[in-house]
């Protein structure tokens, strides 16, 4: 894999430095990989998971058959769409709690990293466990709490390894995983679950991986300072002290990292409702083929759709930047706003025509992910990205995938149909992208701020 070269000058041949930067890239990048097969694993089992543990709402236990009173009450009838949602909803839940209280750590950041991958490892294989939907719910937030530790940190130390002119390839590359991982979930669940192995080794075939790449996470080193080759400091920026209020409150009145915060909220609630709910919603409710076909089908688009997408989206906004104002932030946007017509298209097109508007949908989402999170960290100072990474964290989750699978599920459970519940997300794709547009008139002036200190 090709990565961005930081060099010593013109001509001269890459430095030590970028060999330690390729080598923190891979790393990172197979870790991030990892991440988000864990998480959508879950997605592609839910109808098993539905069948096996909610199947008899009578013998669930007192806490589940209190949940499922207090849904059923609000809901009527078993309320098993709202529950399932409950599931991505603790996981998300302990994730953005636990993310600005492990992101602000003082141990070493690979440390921090290494601990993470082992928890949320150890919790994906408790999954396949579980013996009720009790402890299926508890394994999640465990999940949660893992990948907590490593969702600040991870792209702080990337920024650091690389310059501000560099940082948007380097930034795609690393989010590639997003689409690669959560397609191999998918496609790793639905061929597993549908196999004589069982839904449930699913959860256990994780566990080797992770392990070995948080024991490899503890022979790494810190990037150096401002991710310039010719620094002398090997620590990690030394974190401003100021009350963590006082922190975040001077986050937010930067007008690009809130702007922003805003429209990753957005796209968020649309990613984490599309991903979680969709093979679902097109094997069920548009009844387009058998599980393991659609996850399969869903999969290689993810792969196809998020790779091409993911990464012409920082380039592009890197290549724009210095001629047109706010790049980062208008790639994002207008990506938002072209994904809004074909996220109509997947509700209202017949199968097979609408696996294209699927396509679409998701080459828009996952067009913007290098340029948000490249401007979110070119507008905040080093020692200060790792909590800014974590407020981000906090607020885009809060508002947006711990309520979206649940708010899907509850529609569909409420009406009978997700076509219902999925047009609240398509509305709020659009709000995404004016967001950013409206946003793009400050980037410029906020990064430049920021990169002349580095």
């Amino acid at each position: 894999m090709k990565q961005p070269q930081i060099n010593g000058g013109a001509g001269n041949a890459p430095t030590a430095f970028s060999a330690s930067a390729r080598a923190a890239m891979l790393l990172l990048l197979a870790i991030n990989l990892f991440n988000y097969i864990d998480r959508q694993i879950l997605s592609a089992v839910v109808p098993h998971i539905k069948e096996e543990l909610l199947a008899n709402p009578e013998s669930s236990g007192p806490v589940v058959g209190f949940l499922l009173k207090i849904l059923g009450g609000l809901l009527g009838g078993n309320p098993e769409n709202a529950m399932v949602g409950l599931l991505a909803m603790a996981f998300m839940v302990t994730y953005m709690v636990a993310a600005p209280v492990l992101g602000s750590l003082k141990f070493k950041r690979w440390w921090i990293i290494a601990g993470g991958i082992v928890v949320w490892s150890l919790a994906s294989g408790a999954s396949g466990l579980a013996a009720g939907f009790g402890m299926l719910l508890l394994t999640r937030c465990l999940v949660g709490l893992g990948e907590a530790a490593y969702g600040p940190v991870a792209p702080s130390i990337l920024s650091d390894y690389y310059p501000v002119e560099a940082r948007g390839k380097a930034l795609s590359w690393f989010y590639l995983a997003i689409p690669v991982g959560s397609a191999l979930g998918f496609v790793l669940g639905g061929l597993i679950a549908g196999s004589d192995l069982g839904w449930r080794w699913a959860f256990y075939l994780v566990v080797p991986p992770g392990l070995l790449l948080g024991l490899l996470c503890l022979f790494m080193k810190e990037p150096r300072t401002g991710a310039k080759p010719n620094a002398a400091a090997t620590k990690p920026p030394e974190p401003i002290k100021q009350s963590r209020f006082a922190l975040y409150k001077s986050f937010l009145a930067n007008r690009s990292y809130r702007l922003n915060t805003v429209a990753m909220t957005f796209m968020t609630f649309a990613i984490g409702g599309i991903g979680f709910w969709m093979p679902t919603y097109i094997h069920e409710y548009r009844q387009a083929g058998s599980l393991a076909s659609v996850n399969i089908i869903f999969g290689g688009i993810l792969v196809l759709a998020g790779l091409s997408a993911t990464l012409l989206g920082g380039m592009l906004a890197d290549r724009l930047r210095g001629k047109i104002k706010g790049s980062y932030f208008k790639v994002s946007g207008w990506a938002m706003i072209l994904g809004f017509p074909a996220s109509l298209g997947i509700l209202y097109a017949p199968f097979p025509f609408a696996w294209v508007f699927v396509f679409l949908a998701c080459f828009c989402l996952f067009l913007n992910t290098g340029p948000s999170n490249t401007a979110l960290a070119n507008v905040i100072a080093p020692a200060l990205r790792p909590g800014a990474f974590a407020l981000n964290i906090l607020v885009i989750h809060l508002f947006g995938d711990v309520l979206s699978p649940l708010v899907i599920g509850a529609v569909t459970d409420a009406t009978g149909s997700m076509s219902t519940a999925f047009l609240v997300v398509s509305v709020l794709i659009l709000a995404g992208g004016i967001t950013w547009l409206f946003a793009s008139r400050h980037l410029d002036e906020d990064t430049a701020l920021v990169s002349k200190h580095e």
